[in-house]
């Protein structure tokens, strides 16, 4: 028999999934990414340990603001999808304190916000959700993402930017040297950082096909 997606806590996604996300058509951020993330998030937590309610929610409702990519207030996303949750979360009845650190969790887990995540809660979000931005889920999402933004697979040119400025905004390649390829060395937990290295070696594999094909 499958476990359900969001086992053990299926009552409380049916109340959070409503304001997990902006329907805006984002495939990347969707309850299949919630999904993963939780299903990360979960297997982090049997071995780390720590309150995983909080984890939970927290991780349902890391996105509940959608600000794209390419725009000027993506530093601010999770500070915004923070101050919902909380209000999310207040009116269910939930204490100040447990409010508190999944607000922390969830402003802290954003690789662009740069905030130090400082409990146990918020290390794991932060490391399950850069766990589904690497290995093969992180290639299909970040091609899926420049798909949406416009932009080119790679500078046929310089391919890797050798000898011009890397710039992800016009070519996909170059996120995986601005970014992918530099997640699995920050990871918080353990177990995270154990798992980061598995996908981590499989987008280098990625990456080396890539460059052999082209």
């Amino acid at each position: 028999m499958t476990k359900p997606a969001f086992a053990p806590f299926q009552d409380l996604a049916a109340i959070l999934l409503p304001h997990a996300y902006d329907d805006n058509g984002d495939g990347s951020h969707d309850t299949s990414h919630l999904q993963r993330v939780w299903k990360n998030a979960a297997a982090i937590q049997a071995e780390e340990g720590g309150d995983a309610q909080v984890l939970f929610a927290s991780t349902l409702l890391h996105d509940c603001v959608a600000v794209e990519k390419n725009s000027p207030l993506r530093a601010q996303a999770s500070r915004l999808s923070a101050e919902k949750a909380a209000r999310v979360l207040a009116s269910l009845g939930w204490p100040d304190a447990k409010i508190q650190a999944a607000a922390h969790a969830v402003e802290a887990h954003s690789f662009s916000a740069g905030v130090a995540p400082t409990t146990l809660e918020a290390k794991t979000l932060q490391d399950a959700d850069r766990l589904d931005a690497i290995g093969m889920l992180g290639v299909a999402r970040c091609f899926y993402v420049a798909g949406r933004m416009g932009r080119a697979l790679y500078d046929p040119a310089d391919p890797h930017a050798a000898e011009r400025p890397l710039d992800d905004t016009a070519y996909t390649l170059d996120h995986f040297h601005t970014k992918l390829l530099k997640l699995a060395s920050g990871f918080q937990t353990a177990t995270g950082a154990r798992l980061a290295k598995i996908r981590h070696d499989r987008l280098q594999r990625f990456l080396d096909e890539f460059t052999d094909e082209i």
